[in-house]
């Protein structure tokens, strides 16, 4: 038996939960509406204000299945009450963040800044400009929108310079070891 996929997931009071047809579930509360179609063969359930998930037989693909059912509602329920964020550091002299608008400009040592705008149901927030914050009520975009992010400058091991995730450590690496200078 699945340990994640046999537990039933509380509905905190103000979220209600819909369960479609074709296991389409709709998640609506305090910060918005979520709404996923998951697997056809899943058996979901509402019952006196926790959601259950059974599979239907011991297959392999029903097993792996069963765990990923029950994560993917529980964070559409957590995504509408609590909302999830992701912190990005920017490390690199010259390097900052701002915002202008909705968009999020980066200084990163192009010749030229570089422009983001978020997603519909994400928002970014710069407290400081070497700190960017990414919130949302969906974990995937949150964590897609990071990445993006992200990618305009990857840390590099030599100096650490680049974004990178707040709680990420970046493996250090030594330079040249021959090198004499003059």
């Amino acid at each position: 038996m699945s340990r994640i996929g046999k537990m039933p997931i509380a509905i905190p009071a103000g979220v209600t939960v819909t369960i479609g047809a074709e296991n389409e579930v709709t998640v609506k509360g305090p910060n918005g509406t979520l709404s996923r179609k998951l697997h056809h063969d899943m058996i979901i359930k509402s019952e006196n204000n926790e959601i259950i998930v059974e599979r239907p037989s011991e297959d392999k693909m029903h097993k792996s299945l069963h765990g990923l059912t029950r994560t993917l509602i529980n964070n559409m329920v957590i995504g509408v009450t609590d909302g999830f964020s992701k912190e990005l550091e920017i490390n690199g002299v010259g390097y900052r963040a701002q915002m202008q608008g909705k968009k999020l400009v980066l200084s990163l040592g192009y010749s030229h800044p570089v422009e983001y705008e978020a997603v519909e149901g994400i928002t970014l927030e710069v407290p400081a400009p070497n700190k960017i914050i990414v919130k949302g009520a969906n974990k995937e975009h949150v964590g897609e929108t990071a990445a993006k992010i992200r990618e305009y400058r990857l840390p590099e091991p030599y100096k650490g310079k680049g974004i990178k995730y707040i709680d990420e450590v970046i493996r250090r690496k030594e330079g040249k070891a021959g090198a004499k200078k003059k």
